[in-house]
């Protein structure tokens, strides 16, 4: 704990009980010295209590009376065995009211798009339960039918950073299981950087280039085919009449 509880209503209750300067007061609480100056004035944290950091067991009386003798002195933090070994709570991310009827449909883009990533991969990035992450792959969620798979980058949920550094410590933990990964798969855990540094692929000609070349193209055969068509039609009937002559005659 670098800070003292209840910050700016401390520095409330030592501009109001001591003379401290302003500085050794933002010092200590984690404040601008001009924001300080503020609560002097009675600009800033209008209508706040002070908060006793003495009688709270956050600073030692001895600390004050030095710091009003010395003003370079700075006021230090009453050690609280109590804290040793405090850590903070692990769990899923919090996600805003507002984005949260958006994470069933970054789940199923995460499901969809990278089957490599853990349940507890999706629930720190997303912000979820594993309930709900089971519910999406087992397609068992209420509203399955009504989910559209959306990237979690594009929703808000979670960074570009954030999705690539876990896609690369799920490809490395395949890797090291001895996993054999499809082509597909390969390509979905390159991280954005390396795409964007790749050469563009081949592709396939797409369905609306091969009707531009068959439009094109089928004219010129059509009109071909019926010159020929027609000049043998032509040279069947304009046969030779020589036989028929000499029997006329």
């Amino acid at each position: 704990m670098t800070k003292p509880l209840m910050a700016k209503a401390t520095a409330v209750w030592l501009v109001d009980n001591t003379t401290i300067s302003f500085k050794q007061i933002a010092d200590f609480c984690g404040l601008h010295e001009l924001e300080v100056q503020g609560i002097a004035d009675g600009d800033v944290a209008a209508g706040v209590k002070g908060f006793d950091p003495v009688a709270n067991n956050q600073l030692d009386a001895s600390e004050i009376e030095k710091a009003e003798k010395s003003p370079l002195h700075k006021l230090k933090l009453k050690f609280n065995a109590a804290a040793l070994g405090e850590e903070k709570r692990r769990g899923p991310r919090y996600t805003p009211l507002s984005k949260r009827q958006d994470r069933p449909a970054a789940i199923l883009w995460l499901v969809k798009f990278h089957p490599e990533l853990t349940d507890a991969q999706i629930g720190k990035l997303v912000g979820t339960t594993k309930p709900t992450i089971a519910s999406i792959r087992e397609r068992t969620h209420w509203n399955i039918q009504n989910i559209t798979p959306i990237d979690p980058v594009a929703l808000g949920l979670c960074r570009q950073s954030e999705l690539d550094s876990a896609v690369q410590k799920a490809a490395k933990k395949r890797a090291a299981e001895g996993a054999v990964m499809s082509d597909d798969e390969r390509r979905k855990l390159v991280s954005t950087e390396q795409s964007l540094g790749m050469s563009t692929e081949p592709r396939m000609p797409s369905n609306i280039a091969g009707l531009e070349n068959f439009s094109l193209s089928k004219p010129e055969e059509e009109e071909e085919r019926s010159a020929r068509d027609y000049s043998d039609a032509e040279s069947f009937f304009n046969l030779p009449h020589g036989d028929d002559d000499e029997d006329d005659n």
